[in-house]
């Protein structure tokens, strides 16, 4: 199996899926942006919480959003997959809708996103650990923030509970680690492993 082969899922696997934008250019321009990204993720993965009847839903359930981190030109998940629906149909959906809306309030056309998304199997527990470490160093690596905290748009506050969002699912990585603190040590002590091993762009894999 190609680990980066999209149409190959299964459920109870977990995978890492990323893209960026067309030409390497920017998705989100303002917070507005980042915001509407999420609540089109949230609608699709909690469709008994959205009011919109005019939103074609995915069955509840069928996704586990472990992770997370929008950067300015980029996006990550960590997802787990709980159905026979295949990871696609959620990107798809999510990345489709946010296309239309993205080109309408910037009066654009064409491709927001870089072709077609990302995705690599995650086949092994440390692996899965790790890539959740390296999704919240993204925007310390880039140079936007000092301190992970900082940054409003991964899902890094939310597992230390320091933001009630329960659009991940944390437990299945907490629960490794002895405390909060425990997993926050090991994520800060990240940074420099990732400095070393190779740069983000080098990391996204083209």
């Amino acid at each position: 199996m190609n680990n980066r082969d999209y149409k190959n899922c299964s459920p109870g696997e977990f995978y890492h899926i990323y893209n960026r934008g067309n030409a390497k250019n920017d998705i989100f321009i303002n917070d507005e942006d980042f915001k509407f990204f999420l609540l089109r993720l949230r609608q699709n993965l909690f469709p008994d919480e959205d009011s919109n009847n005019r939103i074609q839903h995915l069955p509840k359930g069928s996704f586990s959003l472990i992770s997370y981190c929008l950067m300015p030109n980029h996006f990550h998940f960590i997802i787990k997959q709980n159905s026979e629906i295949p990871t696609s149909k959620l990107i798809l959906k999510v990345c489709t809708s946010y296309s239309k809306y993205f080109n309408k309030k910037y009066e654009r056309v064409g491709h927001v996103f870089q072709d077609r998304f990302k995705q690599v199997h995650i086949n092994d527990n440390s692996y899965l650990i790790w890539l959740v470490a390296y999704v919240h160093q993204n925007p310390k690596v880039a140079g936007l923030i000092k301190n992970l905290k900082d940054y409003p748009w991964s899902s890094y506050r939310d597992f230390l509970g320091e933001r009630g969002d329960n659009l991940c699912d944390k437990e299945i990585i907490l629960s490794q680690f002895k405390n909060i603190k425990d997993f926050e040590s090991f994520v800060e002590d990240s940074y420099d492993i990732i400095q070393d091993k190779k740069s983000l762009d080098q990391f996204m894999m083209d």
